[in-house]
């Protein structure tokens, strides 16, 4: 069996497992439960702590797993990124009081508070500079106020937790972080079908489907404004004079290609959600 590693709690969790069930896969029904068996797709669960996957996966105990990059760079294991889930997006700066420093090299020597050490040590090394980590468990943007550190390294979102502890961002982008699926040492059969069902729930949430009816002269003008991921169907209706169409367009901007489409004389403009797919 694909021995697999799932997180067990936090912000990964509900979307990996969401994920899973959309690709076919089956999920737990309790939420305690560590160990679930998939016979019916030859597949292994292991719920653990997103911080420990990199750890099991890299020594092969298990074939795959979901993390977070931050998490699989931070832990500075052998196993290694081999897709990206597009989810549980984040970003990795520094913050200190305002005017504290410029860049990354006037923190040579100072002292910086981070959740994830190994991370930041590693980004570290790669520009020369030398500082004290301070690990935190948590809440590292209080660590200045208090005493213990003179900068964080910490997820940013819209810096607002920041501004209002007082801090401000510098310095270049640590890390630019996501859901990834790692492989540890071993090659399974398994895990091209499991990459090629993930592929295929990524591509159903980023596209869909646009039926439409259209007059049959302006069907080039049609393609032009939704071409497809290959090319669109086009369909005779009863009335010669009239086709219909289908193309998978992207979700994303879904209305302006509806109204673009309605304004050269297409109608009856329908948008279907697709819950899986092959390319």
């Amino acid at each position: 069996m694909l021995r697999i590693a799932v997180p067990n709690k936090g912000s990964l969790s509900e979307t990996a497992a969401e994920m899973l069930a959309e690709a076919g896969y089956a999920g737990r029904r309790d939420s305690k439960s560590l160990h679930l068996i998939d016979a019916a797709n030859d597949v292994e669960f292991f719920y653990l702590r997103p911080r420990d996957i990199a750890t099991y996966v890299s020594a092969g105990a298990l074939d795959v797993g979901i993390t977070g990059r931050d998490l699989l760079l931070d832990v500075r294991m052998s196993a290694r990124e081999i897709e990206t889930l597009g989810f549980a997006t984040s970003t990795f700066r520094f913050a200190a009081p305002p005017g504290r420093f410029a860049g990354v090299a006037d923190l040579d020597g100072a002292r910086i508070a981070t959740s994830y050490p190994g991370l930041v040590d590693s980004f570290l090394d790669s520009h020369g500079v030398a500082a004290d980590l301070v690990p935190l468990d948590g809440a590292v943007e209080s660590a200045v106020e208090l005493g213990v550190a003179d900068a964080i390294a910490d997820v940013v979102e819209t810096g607002t937790t920041l501004r209002q502890a007082g801090l401000d961002i510098f310095g270049p982008v640590i890390l630019e972080s996501e859901a990834v699926l790692i492989q540890g040492p071993r090659e399974h059969a398994g895990i091209e079908t499991l990459l090629r069902r993930l592929r295929g729930v990524m591509v159903a949430r980023q596209y869909v489907m646009l039926d439409y009816d259209l007059p049959a002269a302006l069907v080039d003008r049609a393609v032009e404004i939704a071409s497809g991921i290959e090319s669109p169907t086009v369909s005779p209706l009863r009335d010669p004079e009239w086709v219909a169409v289908r193309v998978m367009v992207p979700r994303r901007g879904v209305n302006r290609v509806m109204d673009e489409l309605y304004g050269i004389g297409a109608r009856a403009i329908l948008v279907t959600a697709i819950h899986n797919a092959r390319l």
